[in-house]
């Protein structure tokens, strides 16, 4: 129990200290702005209790917005897509069986988690960057930041289940 509670307090760390130092850096001429610190929400155990979840997803979001000058925008985003993610879950998943409870790339197929993962960045990406020009005014090149941005940062995430997060 502790080894798991150490290991998901290190990739809090590690994800926030990621985001803020090099990929809050990045950004393509400000349509690619890849936002990877989601993943610490999209690889919680599913048995963890819902309210734990938003907690925890308000508490990341909140010192990503304290780093970002953001005002609220990633706390509000990071809250939704921790409250939407049983029903994304459930919405991919053909069976009960086909879940396990660490929803990591090993733990499950690679279309599966390509497909949880795109889902909840989507939905994080289209929340965050609405939110954040608050008009629908330009609302084509919005949509464009945020499906050149979920892209990059998909390819990311998925990636780091290759590279980093082997078990």
């Amino acid at each position: 129990m502790i080894r798991i509670l150490f290991k998901y307090l290190v990739m809090f760390l590690s994800l926030v200290l990621v985001q803020v130092l090099i990929f809050n850096q990045v950004q393509f001429g400000g349509f690619f702005n890849p936002y990877v610190y989601i993943l610490f929400v999209i690889l919680l155990p599913l048995s963890t209790p819902r309210y734990l979840v938003l907690i925890l997803a308000f508490v990341l979001g909140f010192i990503i917005d304290i780093f970002s000058n953001s005002l609220g925008v990633h706390s509000a985003a990071t809250v939704f897509i921790a409250y939407m993610r049983l029903l994304v879950i459930r919405i991919i998943s053909n069976r009960e069986d086909d879940k396990s409870d660490y929803p990591g790339l090993h733990q499950n197929k690679l279309i599966w988690f390509v497909s949880y993962v795109a889902f909840m960045v989507l939905l994080h990406h289209l929340l965050l960057f609405y939110l954040e020009v608050y008009t629908f005014a330009n609302f084509l090149t919005t949509l464009f930041r945020v499906i050149l941005s979920s892209l990059f940062s998909i390819i990311v995430i998925v990636l780091s289940q290759f590279l980093v997060f082997r078990d």
